[in-house]
């Protein structure tokens, strides 16, 4: 072989090892992004538990206009899902709730950012409206 086709095939291995590089990182970023729309996804489902919650009579089991009966522990939690972990990560109540006010955790399996914690995101709820918000990537 000459020199120039040497030269050609190493050139190519290099730009392949490139593109395989690349490509893992992309995956890598998209798998981070999925989990952390399938917690956003799961908070704002369980917010909309807790509002309806809020508005059932106590007498039926409900918070009888208040997020008071959502405490920071699994009898809280209870009250929103009997499963606080699935595929996408675990969630919790982490701030008690109030007459008005309850704020919901979930953690994902992914660490998109690689900081070593994995994605985290929580949901304020209140009566008539929610934020969300991303705290770790």
């Amino acid at each position: 072989m000459g020199q120039q086709q040497l030269l050609l095939i190493v050139l190519s291995v290099i730009i392949v090892g490139i593109a395989v590089v690349v490509g893992i990182n992309m995956f890598n970023d998209q798998a981070a992004n999925s989990n952390l729309d399938g917690i956003s996804a799961d908070l704002v489902n369980l917010a909309s538990r807790a509002q309806q919650h809020y508005r059932r009579p106590t007498a039926m089991g409900g918070g009888g206009g208040s997020f008071a009966l959502l405490t920071a522990n699994a009898a809280g939690l209870a009250y929103l899902t009997t499963q606080p972990t699935n595929e996408n990560g675990t969630y919790s109540i982490s701030t008690a709730g109030t007459a008005a006010h309850v704020v919901l955790t979930g953690v994902g399996t992914a660490d998109g950012d690689g900081d070593g914690t994995n994605c985290t995101a929580t949901i304020d709820v209140y009566a008539d409206s929610v934020a969300l918000s991303v705290a770790n990537r």
